[in-house]
């Protein structure tokens, strides 16, 4: 039972994934910041290619996602391997956050002055806040596995 949980959480990771790459693809092309730009010109605006750098992290943080996951189904989950794989999930999530709130501060400077930005705005603040709180319970989860692999390993050390 717990191997089929586990391989239904890792094909939800690879869903969000073929979602997320798909709309990298098209939601630039229905947009309207680049509704009048040729294909070519879509593709080279600074702010789309800001959240093609931004969707990096996103995916980084969703492999080391799928790579826990599978620690956990090899019942690897208290070894060092997994706390620099949550580590890293947390680091992800943070600067995730960061890159979001600064396309939120550069869209409220920059934007045009007859568009309104609010529901952008609103979604960077509620991602934002979504993202520093996984950020924080990765960290608590962290904490309580760094500990349990320390008692692990006092009790190997002591037998």
């Amino acid at each position: 039972m717990k191997r089929i949980i586990i391989i239904f959480l890792q094909a939800i990771i690879v869903l969000i994934s073929i979602v997320a790459l798909y709309i990298l693809i098209r939601f630039p092309l229905t947009e309207g910041r680049a509704e009048n730009l040729d294909l070519f010109s879509i593709y080279i605006d600074p702010f789309i290619l800001y959240g093609y750098a931004s969707s990096i992290v996103f995916f980084v943080g969703l492999y080391k996602t799928f790579k826990l996951l599978g620690y956990f189904g090899q019942d690897k989950l208290f070894t060092l391997n997994s706390i620099r794989t949550m580590r890293s999930i947390k680091y992800c999530v943070i600067i995730l956050s960061i890159l979001i709130a600064m396309a939120g501060i550069f869209i409220k400077i920059y934007h045009n002055k007859e568009d309104d930005p609010a529901g952008f705005l609103a979604m960077c603040i509620i991602i934002t806040f979504i993202s520093i709180t996984i950020a924080t319970a990765v960290a608590v989860l962290e904490k309580k596995l760094q500990k349990a692999v320390d008692l692990k390993s006092e009790n190997d050390l002591t037998l």
